[in-house]
């Protein structure tokens, strides 16, 4: 049993791939390395760059507006956890970003600062772009390299003793910074190589250079400076000490990624930026002044060669945000007390709309402004993207032992974008269709220019709202409370009541106006979600498909008669009648067909079925999304009398009509994903409906 555990777990092993990003060489071994395949040497930002551009992206249009949707953000490294839906305009400003600074237009000495409302996906890029990173440069095409150095026992230069004179090589000090090898060329020599090597590298995304700048950090500085004096200038010498080893950037190893969250005021401290003297080794090296007793342990130190995030940036202290300065402009920090260092990092912020105000009416942080590239990251606006977010969070995979009974999440989800909706301009349209339009739902009068225009007049449109958290906080609390449990069911009237109980002590809103209105748009799903409900159940009803064809057949019969000026065959009597004008109109005004317009409906009917018959095709009843539809609600019209839905509500039904019943409720959970709970409920509410006298079809 032992050993077929054993198997099992190294079955899932690979080995290569673990000597791969382990590998160690020479200095004169990793030349090889660049010569074969120069993308190594690529800088922080084209890394990042390539890494978003290695999975791919589509294009479509929205808005009349050409769009890219970058595969990296729905989350292919964690089976889309934390993808991101409905925000590609954002993302797409992301991408530039990286893409300008990758080819070296300026953008890479800027802060990316990420802004938007509480729970607007800010923090949820940031965590991919790093993810990405990590996962990027454990493939073959995002492999990097840095060195450590091979030296006495005391990280010193001294003799190894013998007949020639060489240093002693014992003991492995990894650079702290995990910088690029041929750093350690000098920069009187490095220009050369770098032309030399550009001349082959050939990117695939971009057309930025390969560049190494800057100088190595202060201890690998002194460690090249001491031995260059050692061996008498002799650089090859020198590299003979340099141990190449790949690396991989990793956040939970403090490899290449850094994350930075503010504390209060009182006890912020530079020092968790930049790094701090270590005055335990002081004694050992003699001095404070002496590198090697120096931790390279702050968050831009370690993040080098990756990314640093700057969660709610716009908090940090004053000092803080002088140091981004300089690690942003000049590519530099500079620690207390201790020498300039060279960093290559993408450095991200992201901060929610209070603190950016303050930001703007700060006159003493101009240059701070001046040195950031703000991206707006607004809250969902399209339904079905809002779904999304849901549906991950809740979906049947995490949601095992309670049912979510259909719109569930489409209600809470509908509720959300109308708060962060604002009220159009144009006479005559509905809050609600307006959210329709975005969705992509035709409606008569409205093209996509209208759509376009309707986004042109509200371009803030998202940055205020209901936050997605406070959705899946209240969605929880419905799958938590007594009734789910007892019932293993949830359905939107528990969520639009948890939703509505929420605001009375919603932590991010104080204003009462704003509650009232939130309220308002409470009633308006509900009432959504009754006609959804409405159109189910009739649907249900009328599902019957040889009645549905029969009543189809019928109603094309008389209107080709009608069409032509003939009369109809009466196959019951087997004489020859006027066209059924009362069943003709009885479907048309399901679909509120006027008088006025029925002939050129029923003609266009009939040239749609001479087009189909044209290119070798049968019309059939649900041909014509209109007359089927038509067709359903004329069915079932016809059908609920003698179903008795009414009776429902008065516990009195009969055999007969309780397994027309039945049927009903087997189709509301085999076509449109009830469980028997659930769809006992809906027939019930729908049933309550008709009882009171409401039997207006959606």
């Amino acid at each position: 049993m032992a050993d077929e555990l054993i198997s099992l777990i190294e079955s899932r092993l690979d080995r290569q791939k673990f000597q791969d990003h382990h590998w160690s060489g020479s200095f004169w071994d990793y030349l090889a390395i660049v010569q074969q395949n120069p993308m190594v040497l690529r800088n922080a930002y084209q890394r990042a760059y390539d890494a978003i551009m290695a999975h791919g992206s589509e294009k479509y249009r929205l808005f009349k507006k050409d769009c890219v949707r970058y595969h990296f953000f729905s989350d292919p490294f964690e089976n889309g956890s934390d993808a991101i839906y409905g925000l590609d305009f954002a993302l797409m400003q992301l991408v530039d970003f990286f893409r300008s600074a990758a080819e070296g237009y300026g953008t890479d000495r800027r802060v990316l600062l990420l802004h938007g409302p509480v729970g607007s996906s800010k923090s949820t890029m940031a965590r991919l772009l790093k993810k990405g990173l990590e996962a990027y440069s454990r493939t073959p095409d995002g492999a990097l390299y840095s060195f450590s150095w091979m030296l006495d026992e005391h990280c010193g230069v001294s003799s190894a003793g013998g007949a020639t004179r060489q240093a002693a090589a014992t003991h492995e000090f990894p650079c702290p910074m995990h910088e690029e090898p041929l750093i350690l060329v000098p920069r009187e020599a490095r220009d050369a190589l770098l032309a030399k090597i550009n001349e082959k590298y050939k990117p695939q995304h971009h057309g930025g250079r390969l560049r190494v700048y800057g100088e190595p950090d202060p201890f690998c500085r002194k460690i090249f400076e001491d031995l260059m004096a050692f061996y008498q200038g002799d650089w090859r010498q020198v590299m003979n000490h340099v141990k190449v080893r790949r690396i991989v950037l990793s956040e939970k190893d403090r490899v290449g990624i850094g994350t930075f969250q503010p504390k209060d005021e009182k006890n912020q401290d530079s020092t968790e930026l930049t790094g701090d003297i270590n005055y335990r080794k002081i004694a050992m090296y003699g001095s404070d002044s002496d590198p090697r007793a120096f931790n390279f342990d702050g968050e831009l130190n370690i993040a080098n060669r990756g990314v640093c995030e700057f969660i709610e940036i716009l908090k940090l202290d004053v000092a803080f945000l002088y140091d981004l300065l300089g690690a942003t402009q000049e590519h530099t920090i500079k620690p207390k007390k201790f020498a300039q260092t060279y960093i290559d990092e993408v450095i991200i912020g992201h901060t929610n709309e209070p603190e950016y105000k303050r930001l703007q009416s700060n006159e003493m942080m101009e240059a701070f402004r001046d040195r950031t590239i703000k991206i707006d990251v607004p809250y969902n606006i399209r339904l079905d993207d809002e779904i999304k977010i849901y549906q991950k969070s809740f979906g049947v995979e995490r949601i095992r032992n309670i049912h979510i009974a259909p719109h569930t999440l489409e209600v809470a989800a509908m509720w959300a974008v109308l708060t962060r909706l604002e009220e159009p301009k144009k006479a005559g349209l509905a809050l609600l269709q307006k959210l329709k339009l975005y969705n992509g739902k035709s409606i008569p009068g409205y093209t996509e220019d209208s759509v376009k225009e309707l986004k042109e007049e509200a371009p803030r449109e998202g940055m205020n709202g209901i936050s997605p958290r406070y959705i899946q906080d209240k969605i929880s609390n419905a799958l938590v409370s007594r009734q789910a449990i007892e019932e293993a069911t949830i359905n939107p009237f528990m969520v639009i009541n948890e939703l509505e109980s929420g605001l009375s002590h919603h932590s991010l809103l104080s204003d009462e106006n704003t509650k009232k209105r939130f309220r308002e748009l409470l009633a308006v799903v509900k009432e959504e979600y009754e006609d959804i409900i409405k159109g189910e159940v009739q649907r249900a009803i009328s599902a019957d498909e040889d009645a549905i064809r029969r009543l189809c057949t019928n109603y094309i019969e008389n209107v080709r008669a009608y069409t032509q000026k003939e009369r109809v065959l009466n196959r019951y009597t087997g004489r020859y009648d006027d066209p059924d004008e009362r069943l003709m109109r009885s479907i048309e005004e399901k679909i509120d067909i006027p008088e006025s317009r029925k002939d050129d409906f029923r003609q266009e009917i009939m040239n749609y079925i001479g087009a189909l018959a044209l290119d070798g095709k049968k019309f059939e009843y649900n041909t014509n999304a209109r007359l089927y539809r038509a067709l359903e609600l004329k069915l079932f019209e016809d059908s609920r009398d003698t179903i008795k839905l009414k009776n429902l509500v008065s516990s009195v039904v009969d055999d007969e009509t309780q397994a027309k019943i039945d049927v009903v409720k087997q189709r509301l959970i085999k076509q449109f994903g009830y469980n028997e709970a659930s769809a006992t409920d809906v027939l019930n509410y729908v049933a309550s409906i008709f009882a009171r006298g409401d039997s207006k079809g959606r």
